[in-house]
């Protein structure tokens, strides 16, 4: 055990952490001596590469068994995109000191870029400033032009982004409860997932990106219309109340 350490560069520590989690099949035994080879020394290689590109100790147990059991690996890497795809479809601006002026005349201060930067609009990349998003660039220009003060926009963003993390919040439960929790609650050492469990859960998740958005947008434009009724209520006179 001390020299496939020593070739894998980790402890002996290290090598008994991942017999436990049953990373690396057990030795060939000869009485009281266990012999490794370079099976062993190749699989430690392999986890010492997962971990350096991100993947945690329990997706490479993952990788491994499904590699063993004969599935194939892409398929389970298949998985986790689906589950980690990105639901956002935002395209970051680059921008020149002059150009973000141009958005925001008169309106770019020290206070606002700190605010902007604060909130994660903005990032700096060299002589260059990045905006996250181009929709919000022109949502927070489009604001600005028609009056409203720059700092107003980022305050109204950080309440966006607080609502919006909620709402996130909500939508990750739902599909951790009730589409994820097959495969969150499994135990470490079970059977891998079924192909066709695999693919039950890619699917449902790609459904479910629009069906999200769809939600946040009509429960969005109906609260809209409450809340307008509500303001024409305090700003018109009884006899002033347009028809409907």
């Amino acid at each position: 055990m001390a020299e496939l350490a020593e070739a894998a560069g980790i402890t002996v520590r290290t090598l008994r952490f991942y017999r436990e989690r049953k990373l690396i099949p057990p030795p060939r035994r000869e009485g009281r001596i266990a012999w490794y080879d370079e099976h062993h020394l190749a699989r430690l290689r392999t986890i010492a590469a997962l971990l350096e590109r991100g993947h945690t100790l329990g997706g490479i147990a993952e990788l491994l068994t499904a590699f063993e059991h004969g599935r194939g690996v892409g398929e389970l890497l298949g998985l986790r995109s689906a589950i980690a795809a990105p639901w956002s479809e935002e395209t970051p601006v680059r921008l020149s000191p002059e150009n973000l002026a141009d958005h925001f005349a008169g309106e770019v201060t020290p206070e606002n870029l700190a605010g902007a930067l604060d909130i994660g609009y903005l990032a700096v990349d060299g002589d260059e400033i990045v905006h996250v998003s181009r929709r919000l660039l022109d949502a927070s220009s489009a604001l600005v032009d028609k009056g409203v003060p720059l700092a107003a926009v980022l305050a109204a963003g950080r309440d966006v982004r607080t609502h919006a993390e909620a709402l996130a919040q909500t939508f990750t439960t739902l599909i951790c409860d009730h589409v994820l929790s097959g495969l969150l609650n499994r135990p470490p050492d079970g059977a891998p997932l079924a192909p066709e469990e695999i693919t039950r859960i890619t699917q449902t998740l790609a459904t479910l990106r629009p069906i999200a958005k769809d939600v946040i947008d009509a429960e969005l434009s109906m609260a809209m219309d409450r809340r307008i009724r509500a303001e024409l209520e305090a700003w018109l006179p009884a006899d002033d109340t347009p028809p409907e």
